[in-house]
């Protein structure tokens, strides 16, 4: 005689195969009936279920199948088994999990209905409120990305083929140690030879990108209400994990000339300065070196670090490299902060810092303790990328491309608008560059327009932190080939018009 469980279990299958996406194991789909007929009340608690033998044979499958499901619901909790007496489904009511007070030994009243938490912290609505993220990453002219089609991927797969090969197991466990001591040593000695940092391998500590390193320093460097200072117009990424972290943001403002070194006033001492000096973000000026020294000797006399963030000093496109700030002298207290992020592609999530000999062991240490970073095979990777001279080749067959389109969106915007459009700090660098709009354009209604329009560019007014703002907009050229530039400019231009008028 067939059971009302068996015709339930029956009826649910026929539903749950019906339904399903791909091939399930009977055995699961069991499972899964059977735990939600518990769990909505179908089977109410101390109801037996058939024995195994009977279950399978009602429904058609193997015994082993109705046994899978009952030993998984029982090491659920959703069955209970009493030996010489079957099956039955457990008592999950609440009130059974209520504790008995010792006192009266009577079950405590249940407890107030209480609310969940609707929103988040005070200070992650700060940062929501100053989200400049965008949600979409790939397209024409948005800026901060390299043209990551021109990766030599292949290359770069077998080298990694070759390092998981015959690499130890450790490089399948957590970084230890700052990261892999390859690419300690090659980027060491690049940076030595190319930026003229002073530095040696064990100074280098591998970070999971340039927000890892700005986190880990705000924490380790400062403490909830510590002065920062950061340039503007400057990244709003460092601003909002300064800000995350408790630290107080001091907004100095950017010229011709970058930084403007001031004297602190009193009582907003900084711990931290955040300086891009070989190529200002995001305006483009190179920062003097009258400012470099002075900002150097403010940072000795007043106890403070200088944080330099030398993003994509690889693009200049006229004139010599600028050499780093790190390097003007011995024992600068400034954190060297590198990224591969702008010279192969951001997915890597690859960045560095060249920390001072005293700092070495205790960020270390931290970054293991909060972060327990991996990677290792990327890194043993890259090491050899770097090492057998790709990485180099890379660069230069990229400046030359991107000098190529960068030239092309110039002459784009000085023959549609005039040379008066382009902003006058540019230093022909980088991987973008700044289109100043004159009165009344407005530059986050432009930018909402172009990206309606298919065009991604980025409101210069978004990265000033006083109220004093340019308006302006940044155009990313280093994804955008030469042939592709002409259509989303023109489109950008029309968005341009009715707001001119």
């Amino acid at each position: 005689m067939q059971s009302l469980v068996g015709d339930l279990l029956l009826q649910r299958l026929a539903l749950a195969r019906a339904a399903a996406t791909q091939r399930q194991p009977t055995s699961r789909l069991l499972c899964a009936c059977l735990r939600e007929a518990i769990l909505d009340g179908t089977l109410p608690a101390h109801t037996r279920l058939p024995p195994t033998r009977d279950l399978a044979s009602e429904l058609g499958v193997s015994r082993n199948t109705v046994l899978y499901a009952y030993d998984q619901l029982a090491a659920e909790g959703c069955l209970v088994s009493r030996t010489g007496s079957g099956s039955f489904v457990a008592d999950l009511s609440a009130d059974r999990f209520i504790a008995t007070s010792p006192a009266v030994g009577a079950p405590a009243p249940p407890p107030e209905p209480v609310a969940l938490p609707s929103g988040v912290s005070a200070r992650g609505e700060a940062l929501l409120g100053r989200v400049s993220a965008t949600d979409v990453q790939w397209g024409a002219f948005l800026p901060g990305l390299p043209d990551v089609t021109e990766f030599p991927q292949q290359r770069f797969a077998q080298i990694t083929a070759q390092c998981a090969r015959r690499g130890p197991p450790a490089l399948r466990s957590y970084a230890t140690a700052g990261g892999h001591p390859a690419l300690q040593r090659s980027l060491a000695q690049y940076l030595r030879q190319v930026r003229s940092v002073q530095c040696e391998p064990e100074q280098i500590l591998i970070t999971e990108g340039v927000h890892q390193a700005v986190d880990l320093l705000s924490r380790m460097l400062a403490d909830a209400g510590d002065i920062a200072w950061v340039e503007d117009p400057g990244y709003w990424g460092t601003r909002n994990i300064l800000r995350m972290n408790g630290l107080q943001v001091d907004a100095i403002a950017v010229d011709a000339d970058g930084m403007q070194v001031v004297e602190p006033a009193p009582g907003r001492v900084p711990k931290l300065a955040f300086v891009t000096p070989s190529h200002q973000y995001p305006l483009g000026p190179i920062m003097a070196l009258s400012r470099r020294l002075a900002l150097l000797e403010a940072a000795r006399r007043h106890g403070f670090w200088v944080v330099e963030d030398d993003y994509d000093s690889e693009f200049r496109f006229a004139g010599q490299p600028i050499p780093s700030q790190q390097g003007l002298m011995p024992d600068a207290p400034v954190i060297y902060v590198g990224t591969f992020s702008k010279t192969l592609y951001p997915g890597l999530r690859t960045a560095y810092m060249v920390l001072p000999p005293a700092l070495v062991d205790r960020i270390g240490a931290a970054q293991m303790e909060l972060y327990r970073g991996g990677h290792l095979l990327t890194q043993a990777a890259l090491a050899e990328f770097i090492d057998s001279g790709h990485y180099a080749a890379h660069i230069r067959r990229m400046r030359l491309i991107y000098g190529q389109r960068r030239a092309r969106l110039v002459e784009l915007v000085t023959q549609a608008l005039g040379s008066e459009w382009l902003h006058p700090f540019d230093s022909n660098a980088g991987l973008h560059l700044v289109m100043a709009l004159p009165e009344p354009l407005r530059d986050t209604v432009v930018a909402q327009r172009a990206r309606e329009a298919g065009v991604l560019v980025r409101p210069l007014s978004r990265y000033f932190e006083s109220p004093a703002v340019q308006q302006g907009l940044l155009l990313g050229f280093a994804a955008v080939p030469i042939e592709g530039m002409d259509a989303p400019f023109g489109r950008l231009q029309r968005c341009m018009e009715p707001l001119r008028r």
